[in-house]
């Protein structure tokens, strides 16, 4: 079942609700004042590096160049 997030029109509440199916997931109602005035939000999630405290900054991260032609993976810049 997919998790998906919502904000209430009426009365801006946040709130994570589990769908059985994509059709679904646009009949969901706000969590405290009921409404099916809602939004689906596009969610953002969390993920772990090795080695370090939680906390996601651009130098926790490493860098590649982009896919694609003459991003390295076609190999059309290789020597």
């Amino acid at each position: 079942m997919p998790l998906y997030e919502y904000v209430c029109n009426q009365c801006d509440t946040r709130f994570d609700a589990l769908v059985r199916s994509f059709r679904q997931a646009d009949e969901v109602a706000c969590t405290d004042c009921a409404s099916s005035d809602v939004r689906r939000l596009v969610s953002t999630f969390a993920g772990h590096v090795s080695g370090h405290d939680g906390a996601f900054s651009e130098t926790a991260l490493p860098t590649r160049s982009g896919g694609g032609c003459c991003g390295g993976s076609c190999g059309c810049g290789a020597n």
